[in-house]
């Protein structure tokens, strides 16, 4: 459901952290100008002006705009602006181990969607589970039997072939699932990609995560999502993220899950409305391949 254009500029949030939206559909996540009045006043969080307000300019070195559902085009910082693709590994994809058809298909859009963002200079996280040992002492026990159930042997426990221990650092079910474990060495060697491991559903529980630091030290305010499974451990980090202020975007066809119906449709619908946005990957390719 598309909501209408706003019928005036609208500013939201405070002076420091603030989103820009024009009566075009144009919604700006820079945190770069603000409105002809000026910065939000102490207490005010949302301020109007009226519709000749002026658009900036796009500054292109360091900027670029993507279009997403609801009739809306975002412009964002390249800087400060990161893909976080969360579990696609392995254990949660391979056919070996399971059958997980919809998280197979997010595959192909990740392919072509992590070039796209590489080349608007956005930073790919590749978030996945990789337990230490001392970890495997720390996992509380409604996590340790959610991983243990049926034939499952449980964080650490063997299994079958070569996969080695379930979710340790190191273990080839811990690596990227078949094409995308090169797609991320590529980017290693590149500088553009970064592996960060989790111990938890969320890669931002708790206090100073992996994802917590690597994302405050950079700088980074807006967050694309991707990755398995969109109601578990992609939703659970994406909450994390909504809740500390972050911009959040889920690519739609960059995430799955194995839950019945209503599952990623839960996601979705709580991503456009609340969370933040929803696109995927043929909007931001073809609007980045527009853009060169």
């Amino acid at each position: 459901m598309s909501v209408p254009h706003l019928e005036r500029a609208t500013e939201f949030g405070n002076a420091a952290s603030f989103w820009v939206e024009y009566p075009s559909g144009l919604v700006d996540l820079t945190r770069t100008t603000h409105l002809p009045q000026g910065p939000l006043t102490a207490g005010d969080v949302q301020d109007e002006q009226a519709h000749e307000a002026p658009v900036p300019p796009l500054q292109s070195s360091t900027q670029f705009e993507i279009s997403v559902e609801g009739d809306r085009v975002l412009r964002l910082a390249k800087q400060r602006s990161a893909f976080v693709i969360i579990d696609m590994q392995n254990y949660f994809l391979h056919p070996e181990l399971r059958t997980h058809t919809t998280g197979l298909a997010c595959v192909d859009p990740l392919l072509k969607v992590v070039p796209a963002l590489r080349s608007q200079d956005v930073k790919i996280l590749w978030v996945n589970w990789g337990l230490t040992e001392h970890e495997l002492t720390t996992i509380p026990p409604a996590l340790v039997r959610g991983f243990s159930k049926g034939t499952r042997p449980g964080f650490g426990g063997k299994l079958q072939g070569d996969f080695g221990r379930l979710l340790m650092r190191g273990e080839y079910n811990s690596d990227l699932y078949g094409p995308l474990q090169g797609l991320y060495e590529e980017g290693k060697k590149a500088g553009t990609d970064v592996w960060i491991h989790k111990n938890r559903m969320s890669g931002l529980w708790g206090y100073q995560t992996e994802l917590d630091l690597y994302l405050e030290q950079n700088g980074i305010t807006t967050l694309f999502f991707a990755g398995v499974n969109s109601d578990q451990c992609v939703l659970g980090t994406l909450v994390d993220a909504y809740f500390r202020g972050y911009d959040c975007i889920v690519v739609q066809d960059g995430t799955a899950t194995t839950s019945p119906t209503g599952g990623l449709e839960n996601v979705l619908y709580n991503s456009r409305n609340s969370y933040g946005f929803v696109t995927d990957s043929e909007k931001v390719v073809d609007a980045i391949g527009k853009a060169k």
